[in-house]
């Protein structure tokens, strides 16, 4: 058996959608970390979801502690804008699962309604269903995964459909929580300055819209490689902030 689990807050847009797609699996654990939307409403319409209120302490512990919760030691770890299409899910079902092996997933990313294939966005294989008995998510605060160090790697041909975006808002939400979390993971452990964040963030836009070829991608491609961009200058400036706060208490 195997559960599925969620980490939500405020995820009410794309969740009815989300949660009719693992609907057919025994358990859906549902960690929130203060929702004040229609996430809840939506959950309660679902008997297999089971849902837990706590803290948010980065994405990496976070999925932990949601996994800890679950009945079953088989996990499909899934966010609250991923939508587990037909295939998948069959596929999943007509698995002999064997706790030694970390099965992986595609996963299809939209933006503004367009299938991204550049950017950096596709192929984006994704590990997601594993066995929390032999391993589980690392620690990190943001750009988490499963360690998947030393266990057998299964590759699946079910696709996740990922909303990542759905507005120029949510680029700038997540520019501001990613930009939080690296700062807040790596201060005190790497140096950072204005002038890195500067060749940092021209480098990212530099190989998300000419490597990776973006600049096929019209206005979409256009816009994620400058969120990219963006992202990774006011990473590094936050976490130059940071090393000079930290500095200035031990003085």
């Amino acid at each position: 058996m195997i559960s599925v689990t969620i980490l939500t807050r405020n995820s009410a847009k794309y969740l009815h959608e989300v949660l009719t797609s693992t609907q057919h699996f025994d358990e859906v654990v549902l960690y929130d970390s203060g929702s004040n939307d229609a996430t809840f409403e939506i959950a309660k319409q679902f008997p297999n979801v089971v849902v837990y209120k706590g803290e948010f302490i980065g994405f990496g512990p976070t999925h932990n502690v949601a996994s800890n919760l679950a009945k079953h030691d088989w996990i499909l770890s899934i966010d609250s804008d991923e939508v587990v299409t037909p295939k998948m899910a069959q596929e999943i079902k007509a698995l002999q699962l064997d706790a030694q092996c970390v099965y992986s997933f595609p996963r299809d990313n939209y933006y503004n309604g367009t299938h991204i294939r550049w950017c950096g966005w596709c192929p984006d294989r994704q590990y997601r269903l594993y066995n929390r008995t032999k391993t589980r998510f690392t620690d990190a605060q943001v750009h988490e995964a499963v360690i998947i160090k030393n266990m057998q790697h299964l590759p699946l041909n079910g696709a996740i459909i990922h909303y990542s975006y759905a507005s120029l808002s949510d680029f700038l939400g997540k520019m501001q929580t990613y930009s939080e979390l690296f700062a807040k993971q790596n201060q005190g452990k790497k140096k950072s300055s204005p002038t890195k964040a500067v060749l940092h963030g021209w480098f990212a836009f530099f190989k998300s819209y000419i490597l990776k070829k973006g600049i096929l991608g019209g206005y979409e491609g256009f816009v994620i490689s400058a969120y990219n961009g963006h992202t990774a200058f006011y990473k590094y400036l936050k976490l130059y902030e940071a090393n000079q706060r930290l500095s200035n208490k031990r003085r």
